[in-house]
């Protein structure tokens, strides 16, 4: 029998209190190899997710891709992982966050490790395909995860440690590719290392990654959310008291649990605009990273650049990228989220102009293209580490995993999915090409500073406080004592 308890802000009492003791934990090594294994992660992902733009150029010959092969294939991932994305976000929140992320990164290992295998273009865009649904559900999951377990002031050393991996995966795919170049199953050989880790991490999520104590105290466990606390203090050194089940008040009991809000509360009235925020963010950053990750080669291709020269290129302007991205996660406690991404945006204008306007700079083009690349990188390219976590943080605890993969798939639609599949054909003008970039770059400066609002501090403080009344769908005063929050528990 199930009972409906209506009571006056306890969940979120219990919310804070667990927050501020998970803040309270100092930073250790702990949360160092926490973030290494999210970190390696995130480069597995990376590698085998945004091996697409090598693979257009790898496989053309041997596979006989046609150009509507090649215009299909340089979609298919990022599609699917839309497609993934919306399945997984409409679970995230009913399932374990590290399950879900389980799931997402077996299949993705998996199916790069059958590419080997692969002997035309039908077989290659179909695993690139089921490549991509396993990606739906990996590529968002861990920063909710490293959202709920980081201490308020490092989730941007998260950010930015996971977005310098993925930098990292980004500069070696383009390095590979270089040096294969000319051998016929290139592609083939690329793909094995990140196939291979299907053998290691997966193991690695399932016994080193805790989960989420937020995500316990929400399905009404709340011993389990205890204890996965205290093992946290304990691995950091015992250096705070333990969590105690009575400090979280006598509300939280076990086996009550909260009803999470339905899905169309990310829509609802003093959440709405958050959500849209979040996911405009990604689009205009979004949009720069695929159309370079995608389609950088085969555009300098294109445009009468070397094979050897346009990997080169690329592997440049993302090793750019990673000391840029550190810098990034640096400023995003300084002078916040909101202008680190404008810095990052804004700052990458001068980069591009110059990549734009190298093939007229005659024999010093290559001189102008390499160093607009290396400006490109270190600025537009590093803002991952800022609007990623920005999105996280758009959302209070029972929506966040829903709504950061609904809002990373949402933005996928526009700027990994619609914006190469229309760029692919045009990618011959450095004008056209450069120019979508720098213009999509411009906008997306201004969006969270002219809309948006900071969220540094603790998680239940920023996403709890005023938007409570979101969830429902009802807007009510802030400062009406009477909010309640509807629970449902089980008896």
């Amino acid at each position: 029998m199930a009972e409906v308890l209506s009571i006056s802000r306890p969940a979120t009492a219990a919310g804070h209190e667990l927050g501020r003791k998970l803040d309270s934990i100092p930073f250790s090594p702990y949360h160092l190899l926490l973030i290494g294994v999210l970190a390696l992660i995130g480069f597995v992902d990376g590698y085998d997710l945004v091996m697409t733009g090598s693979l257009l150029v790898l496989a053309k010959q041997p596979l006989h891709l046609t150009p509507s092969d090649i215009r299909f294939l340089a979609i298919a991932s990022t599609l699917m992982i839309c497609v993934g994305g919306f399945i997984a976000s409409a679970i995230s929140d009913h399932f374990s966050r590290k399950a879900i992320m389980l799931i997402g990164v077996a299949a993705i290992t998996f199916f790069t490790l059958m590419i080997p295998l692969v002997q035309n273009a039908e077989q290659l865009i179909a695993l690139r395909l089921l490549t991509g649904l396993g990606g739906g559900f990996a590529v968002s999951a861990p920063f909710p995860i490293a959202a709920e377990l980081m201490p308020a002031q490092h989730r941007r050393t998260f950010g930015a440690v996971y977005e310098m991996a993925l930098a990292c995966s980004f500069t070696v795919l383009p390095l590979v590719g270089f040096m294969l170049a000319g051998n016929p199953n290139a592609f083939r050989v690329m793909a094995l290392p990140g196939g291979l880790a299907f053998l290691v991490v997966p193991a690695l999520i399932y016994f080193m990654i805790p989960e989420s104590p937020r995500w316990y105290l929400r399905r009404g466990r709340v011993e389990a959310a205890v204890e996965t606390v205290n093992h946290m203090i304990r691995r950091a050194g015992n250096r705070v008291p333990a969590l105690t089940a009575a400090a979280l008040g006598d509300h939280h009991v076990e086996g009550r649990r909260e009803q999470l809000p339905p899905y169309r509360a990310l829509f609802a009235r003093g959440q709405l605009r958050w959500t849209a925020i979040g996911i405009s963010s990604y689009v205009f950053c979004g949009t720069a990273f695929f159309l370079i990750s995608v389609l950088l080669p085969k555009a300098l291709v294109d445009q009468g650049a070397a094979v050897g020269l346009s990997f080169g290129v690329a592997s440049l302007v993302f090793a750019a990228s990673i000391p840029g991205k550190g810098f990034t996660g640096f400023l995003m406690e300084v002078i916040g989220r909101r202008w680190t991404i404008f810095y990052a945006m804004a700052g990458g204008l001068p980069g591009l102009l110059l990549m734009m306007m190298a093939h007229r700079a005659g024999p010093y083009a290559t001189t102008v293209m390499v160093t607009g690349a290396v400006m490109t990188g270190f600025t537009v390219l590093s803002t991952a580490t800022a609007f990623r976590v920005y999105l996280s943080e758009q959302f209070p605890t029972a929506l966040r995993g829903r709504g950061h993969v609904f809002g990373e798939s949402v933005g996928r639609i526009f700027s990994g999915v619609t914006a190469p599949f229309l760029m692919a054909p045009n990618t011959g003008s450095p004008a056209i090409f450069f120019g979508t970039i720098l213009v999509m770059v411009t906008i997306g400066a201004f969006i969270p500073l002219l809309f948006g609002r900071e969220t540094v501090g603790q998680l239940e403080t920023v996403t709890e406080g005023d938007r409570g009344s979101g969830l429902t769908g009802e807007r009510k005063p802030t400062s009406d004592p009477s909010t309640q929050v509807q629970l449902r528990a089980s008896t």
